[in-house]
């Protein structure tokens, strides 16, 4: 733990059971520092959010990863959970709760106020992994015939509800959003001035359906600290605040760059997940690829005879399917990043198959070309391959071109594919794109190998 004086200020109040001391000390630290004492001393979190403030207790609990979130609750009584819950941002409470069973929901729920009741169970409505889940009802809305004095009166009265007070919204008497402004636009106006004579009608919106991925790339397009969410009729049900999206972000980051190392996305971090859990999580795909791999088997026995005859073949077939393999695992990996980065949709296939078509040729050219030259000069000091080594360098070389250019269009085209039917691009992970290049690769390089040496090696 980077704040050992912290630690040891914990242990020292607790085993003397100077709760009241603690709870003024805890209450002069950073959230932060307090979160990462409960993550350091988990056995001790009840005493601490039992310690802090209730207002401080939530927002340590909202930024603890879910499995510790979980344990806390566990040792905490009921009236205790109780406050917490009510404390707890709506978007936070709607986070936790959906990942817990729905018997745990429906006991924890039974423990919210009404209101908070009815805001989580609205939340908890939309779809999974929607704006509407991680939207927070939390917000200042102004009418447009206010003066922007009326406005300020407002916010003084309500913001301390607010998530945020740095974007104010106008909506009319249908609760239909006409507009959004940034505070600083009321602050440097005159007071008199009315709201309506300011707006320009100029705002984006996302929709309590859309995708949370969607928000992501809104966000990073327009540059804002929050964005409203409006339903079919343009009725203003919340707002989406860049917190909560960064946190959003880094958990589909996460998950991408767990399925495109091949295994399912983990749930809970690395050393917390049992063992026998986290082995379920990779062996799926393992046994999937073993399976792919079979079939390189398969397809070396379909060619034993060539081999048979021309022995000096199998010694690059490892050249060869790793080329493949290695350039379909680039592609890939860089197409699932740039569509991650919404900077490719699928409307953009074709664009993408003509660069990696240019790429697969120039790139196999380059490795065949080494092959190629690497296979004349090893031959000329030892002479590995006898009398037909040219014969054999224009083989792997060729088939190297070939090679590479399947990988290269594999590993870009698939993950698109993926996204046409519904699926995850990333789920088309590098070593999925290096066992299916792998196949075909000795394919290619075989069929190649008899074009040119039938009737002298075959």
């Amino acid at each position: 733990m980077e704040n050992e004086a912290l630690l040891e200020k914990f242990e020292i109040l607790t085993a003397e059971k100077n709760y009241r001391e603690l709870s003024v000390y805890l209450d002069d630290q950073l959230i932060t520092d307090i979160a990462e004492l409960i993550h350091e001393v988990p056995e001790d979190a009840g005493v601490i959010i039992n310690t802090l403030s209730i207002s401080r207790a939530a927002a340590a609990f909202r930024i603890l990863d879910f499995p510790l979130q979980e344990d806390v609750i566990r040792l905490l009584a009921p009236a205790k959970i109780a406050e917490l819950m009510n404390e707890l941002p709506a978007d936070d409470r709607t986070s936790f709760l959906e990942e817990l069973p729905s018997e745990a929901v429906k006991e924890l729920i039974k423990l919210l106020d009404p209101e908070e009741r009815r805001i989580t169970l609205s939340l908890l409505g939309y779809p999974e992994n929607s704006v509407g889940r991680i939207m927070t009802p939390d917000y200042i809305a102004v009418r447009e015939e206010w003066s922007v004095k009326e406005v300020l009166d407002y916010i003084r009265e309500h913001g301390k509800d607010s998530e945020t007070i740095d974007v104010i919204y106008v909506i009319d008497e249908k609760g239909q959003l006409l507009d959004d402004f940034r505070i600083r636009e009321f602050l440097l106006v005159s007071p008199d001035t009315v709201v309506h004579t300011l707006m320009d009608d100029r705002f984006v919106s996302l929709h309590a359906n859309d995708e949370q991925e969607e928000a992501i790339q809104v966000f990073r397009m327009e540059n804002r600290v929050a964005l409203p969410v409006v339903d079919d009729q343009g009725v203003l049900l919340g707002i989406v605040t860049i917190d909560d999206v960064l946190w959003i972000a880094n958990e589909e980051h996460t998950e991408n760059i767990q399925k495109i190392g091949g295994t399912e996305a983990l749930d809970e971090p690395y050393l917390d997940m049992p063992l026998l859990k986290l082995i379920k999580k990779r062996v799926g795909w393992l046994i999937v690829l073993f399976i792919g791999e079979m079939l390189t088997a398969t397809a070396m026995g379909f060619f034993e005879e060539e081999i048979a005859k021309a022995v000096v073949l199998a010694l690059f077939v490892p050249l060869i399917i790793s080329s493949g393999g290695n350039s379909g695992s680039q592609a890939s990996t860089l197409i699932i990043q740039a569509m991650a980065l919404g900077e490719i949709t699928i409307s953009d296939w074709w664009r993408v198959m003509r660069r990696e078509l240019i790429s697969g040729i120039l790139l196999g050219s380059v490795l065949g070309s080494i092959g190629f030259i690497r296979i004349l000069l090893w031959n000329s000091f030892f002479h590995t391959y006898g009398a037909h080594a040219v014969l054999i360098g224009f083989t792997v070389g060729v088939s190297l071109i070939g090679v590479v250019l399947w990988g290269t269009l594999s590993g870009s085209m698939l993950p698109l594919v993926l996204k046409k039917f519904g699926a995850d691009p990333a789920t088309s992970s590098a070593p999925f794109v290096a066992t299916l290049v792998d196949v075909t690769g000795l394919l290619i390089y075989f069929t190649v190998a008899y074009v040119f040496m039938r009737g002298i090696l075959l």
